[in-house]
Order: structure tokens, then C-alpha cells, then sequence
């Protein structure tokens, strides 16, 4: 059974951490930019904070959710215009994105256990939906810290991202245009303080072994599988290393290896600007 209330607190936690990035940041330096062609530090908070506004509205009025979609001049280019619509001065941006996540963590708590909100293609729990703020969070901060030249320590809150990664394997398989494969896949990743976490049958023959740093990075499409320390065996993990995404919607280029240009795609991805960033959208 999820604990929503410790679910709650990592993302909180998680937020803080990325808070504590930016708040002393000068004005010059949200103009830093970050990984994601085209975005400033800026436009990543800004990203945050829309994505925390339509979450509350999925949580609170799924009628207004629906209609941000139905609504949009062009779906396409409708995370890159919600981070638009969301940019601010630092001080106000910084506060609109501090109260509109304080918001979405009450209405995540009142969720009845077992109510399905409405998201983009899909549906999700309240635990589902506090797990990919989190994911995106911290996918967004790796973001932010690497346009800052800043390390950030992996912790513990990291085993939240591996789960929907191992969760959404079939769909990253789908959402390249492939069959979603049949045979299992045990993943068994080191935690940043030592133990392992593991997913999937302890029998299978498809295994994904690694550090959990390197499995986030990579379902988060912060960075090629090349770069990384992920050791696949069996056809299916090896291919999955090539297609994992645990943001919904339609696949992204990806980052390329390093030393690739900037936003450079991986063999045989395509996708809009939004899936691009790894979004959860």
C-alpha cells in the first residue's frame, strides 16, 4: 500500500531542494540557459509552476483541466506555451510556483484512495500524480543544476522516479511506435546509500543492473544511455534502455551523447518540444 502523506513530503522535500537552487539566484542568472533548447532557468520554474496549476485543476476541477486541452490554439506547443504564459519576474515567479505547489499538495491529500484524475492521454491516482510531480521535479531541478554548474547529492527520494520508470516500461515501448514486449524485466539498481531496489520477477532474464542516479537520468531523458552506467542484458532490457520515458505522452528526442550538439536526437525518436524537456505531460 502507498503512503500518499510520505509521498507528499518527498515531493515537498524534493521542491525545497530545487527552491533552495534558485532563491538566491541575481536576475541575470535566470536567464542561464539549461539543457532544454530554448529554456532559461527561468522557463523551468515557469514550466513547474503551470504544471502544478493544471495538476490542481485535474485534482480539483477535472472539467477546467479538460478544457486547458480542448481549448489549446495548438496542442503541440502546449508545455512551451504554459512555461510562457507562467514566466515572471524571479520574485513573483518564485512565489506563484511556492503557493500553487502548496496548493496541489492539500487537494492530492482530499483525493479519495481509488479516484482516477484526468491528465494528458491517461488517467492517474492521487499517489500516481504526487509520484510524477516528484519525477518531474527532479528532472527539472537536474535541469536547473546543470545550467548553474551545480551537483546536486542523488538521495533516497530517488527510488520514487525508478519505481514509475519501471512502471512505465510498456509505455515507453508504445509510445515509439513499438509492441509493448511480453517477457519480463528485473531491474535492480544500487541506492545512493548503499542496498538495492529492485523491480520486476527476481527470475527474469531481461535484467537492468546500475546505479539509480544512472536509471533516473535515463527514463527522465536527461541523459544518453551512453553516458551512463546501465548494464542491460537480454533483448527486450537493452531495448528498453533505448525507448524508457516515464513522462506520459509522445516520445522526445532525448539528449545526446556527450559532446553531441545541444538537443541532438537519439536514433529513431521523434517528438514535440514538449516531450522533448521530459515532461510528465
Amino acid at each position: 500500500m502507498v503512503d500518499r502523506t510520505e509521498l507528499r513530503t518527498d515531493l515537498a522535500d524534493e521542491s525545497a531542494q530545487v527552491d533552495a537552487l534558485v532563491t538566491a539566484l541575481p536576475p541575470g542568472d535566470w536567464a542561464r540557459p539549461t539543457p532544454a533548447p530554448g529554456w532559461t532557468v527561468a522557463h523551468q520554474i515557469a514550466h513547474l509552476a503551470w504544471t502544478d496549476h493544471v495538476a490542481l485543476l485535474a485534482a480539483t476541477d477535472p472539467g477546467a483541466f479538460v478544457a486547458t486541452v480542448t481549448s489549446a490554439p495548438d496542442p503541440a506547443r502546449l508545455v512551451d506555451a504554459g512555461a510562457e504564459e507562467f514566466l515572471a519576474p524571479p520574485a513573483e515567479l518564485l512565489a506563484r510556483w511556492r503557493a500553487g505547489r502548496a496548493a496541489l499538495a492539500d487537494a492530492l491529500a482530499a483525493v479519495p484512495t481509488g479516484e482516477q484524475l484526468p491528465w494528458y492521454g491517461t488517467r492517474m491516482s492521487a499517489a500516481s500524480m504526487t509520484t510524477a510531480r516528484l519525477m518531474e521535479t527532479w528532472a527539472h531541478g537536474e535541469d536547473v543544476a546543470d545550467a548553474l554548474g551545480v551537483t546536486r547529492a542523488p538521495t533516497a527520494r530517488l527510488r520514487h522516479v525508478v519505481h514509475l520508470g519501471f512502471r512505465t516500461l510498456g509505455h515507453g515501448f508504445a509510445a515509439h511506435g513499438h509492441a509493448v514486449p511480453t517477457a519480463s524485466v528485473r531491474v535492480e539498481v544500487t541506492a545512493p546509500g548503499g542496498g538495492v531496489w529492485a523491480h520486476g520477477p527476481a527470475d527474469a532474464a531481461d535484467r537492468v543492473t546500475g546505479p539509480a542516479l544512472d536509471l533516473c537520468l535515463l527514463v527522465t531523458q536527461r541523459r544518453h544511455r551512453a553516458d551512463l552506467d546501465l548494464v542491460a542484458t537480454g533483448p527486450v532490457a537493452d531495448a528498453w534502455l533505448d525507448v524508457a520515458q516515464a513522462f506520459a505522452g509522445p516520445p522526445g528526442p532525448g539528449r545526446g551523447p556527450a559532446g553531441a550538439p545541444t538537443g541532438a536526437a537519439r536514433p529513431g525518436t521523434t517528438g514535440p518540444g514538449a516531450a522533448r524537456r521530459g515532461v510528465a505531460a
